[in-house]
């Protein structure tokens, strides 16, 4: 018999086997494929660049405004006397009487119209509490956010029935916790070999699986979950959004999982056997679950960031404290270039993603743009500069940022938790979307334009008059979008002078750039497909390049706008233009680092070292050390069945 080690996973539990291209399509019938409203990054990357799409800078209403500082205050007054985030790292638990006492607060229904007992913050609001919270407690705003931005409220406000929302939504805006179950243990971003099972049966779903890091799983009283439901007589079948009670019988959560960072996070394994589900907890049709998900997330994604945010701001606050005290040299480690490059990195890059937060959330709240492609630059650009935010403070903090700061206090300085921080803040870069996966979703919706008109063309399975029709309008496309990649407003000196105002510093010469970046990318990308065609889908290195060329171009271009915002209103206008103005120059090095990197790189040696390592033609390489790792699969069975463990589930009350 094979140790389990050695187990396929076809052995292992009953998910279905598919090939990449069915994956692939699976993914590509749930995206909303239609743009009914401009998008600023989708005009970026075709080489169009729509400043008026974002400038002037988009307000909030007054009294949104008001109702969202009143709130603000509130949580801070809560922050400051109830929360005590070293507790909450100590014995990685939020407290419950913290829990209800942001039930009573009303935190977990910000997001929830007041009609339904919520708040109805804006999103501009929603995450600057979830920056406040987050940077009191990372576990907290992880609850709030994961029970908002992507639980039960948001699908239900976006897909629900009236009588959905009428039940379930008064009850989130207070009292219940909600989670999202779609991760399986040997299911991430592929959905298309989701096995959770929701068997029809009567006017009941029988639902069957096990899902994998259920971030407030633990504690949680509703779930929104993911499963599969066979086609029948009667049922269209596919992937299926469900609410499902948590008390349900036949739920078990297994495992309370631990993770490097957010110590206080209730996530955990759930196994589902023979839950009955009534079928009007189904969210939308049979079939539509995935596209409910990945719309969930496009909204969502925006509270990650926000609290990315207030990570850098607090980063910012202790290397302005700290690098003033410590001295080396006879001066004040600030005053050292080498450590002030790496302020100045904090300082610009939290300006900039505050801009892109603010002004993706507001444009969310008007409803007049589509921001799907915004706010996953957003999510991307947030979760891979905290993290080099936080290690670059630690870095400033040099050995006291390796040390707790339990211990720090335990000899008599300062308890700052620099290296919790790192930890807390590395997650980010998987969670809703490792970078990765986000490099290849947004890649997809900016390669959207030529894919409709000369898709077919490199689709082997189209006939050749489709191929034919396909060439016809792709050479009337090109014909007409080519010549104006030639020339623009960023080769002329005197464009966008009102970003160029007397005693400030001069932004309008990077707007010029960003515009002539931007023809410069759509070019690389029409180069790209040109030159791979059908194999385009594979180069995920020049795929994820371009990414973040557009990115770091629609951070400046928000950095500069939210600068001339506030100097417009006399909110620290000089200021803002200084960090701008700071932030555009480091970002151009690093787009044109990237640039060159599109054509000057190792992807092709890289593959063929990967596929030596595969091979195992490097073995010898690892000799000499002991490997660590305990014993068992590297996959654990989630074979359907009842639960042989106690249950975990742990609901708040």
């Amino acid at each position: 018999m094979s140790a389990p080690s050695a187990q396929r996973p076809s052995e292992r539990q009953h998910t279905p086997k598919v090939s990449e291209r069915e994956a692939r399509q699976v993914a590509e019938d749930a995206r909303e494929r239609d743009w009914h409203k401009p998008s600023f990054a989708k005009e970026l990357f075709l080489g169009r660049f729509r400043l008026d799409l974002i400038h002037p800078h988009p307000l909030p209403a007054g009294e949104d405004v008001r109702r969202g500082e009143e709130f603000l205050a509130r949580l801070r007054e809560f922050c400051d006397s109830s929360v005590d985030g070293a507790l909450i790292e100590r014995e990685a638990q939020i407290p419950d009487e913290v829990v209800n006492g942001l039930k009573e607060l009303g935190a977990l229904g910000m997001k929830i119209d007041v009609k339904y007992g919520g708040l109805g913050l804006t999103q501009v609001y929603y995450n600057k509490a979830l920056a406040l919270v987050g940077s009191a407690s990372p576990a907290i705003g992880a609850l709030l956010s994961a029970h908002q931005s992507i639980g039960v409220p948001q699908p239900l406000k976006t897909f629900g029935s009236q009588e959905q929302k009428d039940t379930f939504l008064p009850r989130l805006a207070r009292t219940d916790i909600s989670a999202f179950l779609l991760t399986e243990p040997d299911v991430g971003s592929d959905p298309a070999r989701l096995a959770t099972s929701a068997v029809p049966d009567g006017s009941d779903y029988l639902l069957d699986g096990v899902k994998l890091w259920t971030t407030n799983g633990v504690v949680a009283d509703l779930l929104v979950v993911m499963a599969r439901v066979p086609e029948s007589e009667g049922h269209k079948g596919g992937i299926t959004a469900f609410v499902v009670e948590a008390d349900s019988p036949g739920i078990t959560v297994e495992n309370r999982n631990a993770f490097m960072g957010l110590r206080g996070l209730e996530n955990g394994v759930t196994r589902f056997h023979q839950v009955r589900v009534p079928a009007a907890n189904r969210i939308g049709p049979e079939g539509a679950g995935l596209k409910i998900a990945l719309t969930t997330l496009n909204t969502g994604r925006l509270s990650l960031p926000a609290m990315c945010v207030g990570s850098g701001k607090w980063c910012l606050k202790i290397a302005r404290e700290w690098s003033a005290v410590r001295e080396q040299w006879g001066r004040p480690v600030a005053r050292h270039e080498a450590v002030g490059s790496k302020i100045s990195f904090i300082a610009a890059t939290t300006f900039a993603l505050e801009a892109v937060v603010d002004l993706a959330s507001q444009m969310a709240d008007e409803n007049r743009n589509d921001i799907r492609i915004e706010a996953a630059l957003a999510k991307l650009l947030g979760s891979e500069m905290g993290c080099l935010m936080a290690d670059e403070l630690v870095q400033i903090r040099g050995g006291r940022g390796f040390e707790t700061a339990e211990s720090l206090a335990a000899r008599g300085e300062r308890a700052v938790p620099a290296e919790q921080m790192l930890r807390d803040m590395r997650i980010n870069r998987i969670f809703e979307g490792s970078t990765e996966i986000m490099h290849l979703l947004i890649a997809r919706e900016a390669v959207d334009a030529h894919l409709k008109v000369a898709g077919d063309i490199i689709d082997p399975d189209k006939p050749l008059s489709a191929k034919a029709r396909a060439g016809a309008n792709a050479a009337g496309f090109y014909a007409r979008w080519l010549p104006k990649l030639v020339a623009g407003p960023g080769q002329l000196p005197g464009s966008y002078a009102e970003f160029n105002p007397a005693g400030h510093a001069d932004l309008s010469g990077h707007l010029r750039y960003v515009e002539r970046s931007s023809r410069k990318l759509a070019r690389s990308t029409f180069y790209a497909m040109s030159r791979w065609q059908g194999r385009m889908e594979t180069k995920q290195g020049f795929l994820g390049r371009i990414v973040d060329i557009g990115a770091e171009l629609f951070a400046m271009s928000a950095a500069c706008v939210r600068a001339e915002l506030l100097r417009t209103g006399d909110d620290h206008g000089r200021e803002a233009y200084q960090l701008a103005d700071a932030f555009c120059h480091q970002s151009r090095v690093r787009v044109e680092e990237l640039f060159t990197r599109l054509w000057s790189n190792t992807d092709e040696l890289d593959r063929r070292v990967v596929e030596g390592v595969l091979s195992g033609t490097y073995t010898w390489l690892e000799e000499g050390i002991i490997d660590p790792s305990g014993e068992g699969p590297w996959i654990a069975d989630a074979t359907p069945g009842p639960s042989t463990r106690d249950n975990a589930h742990r609901p708040i009350r």
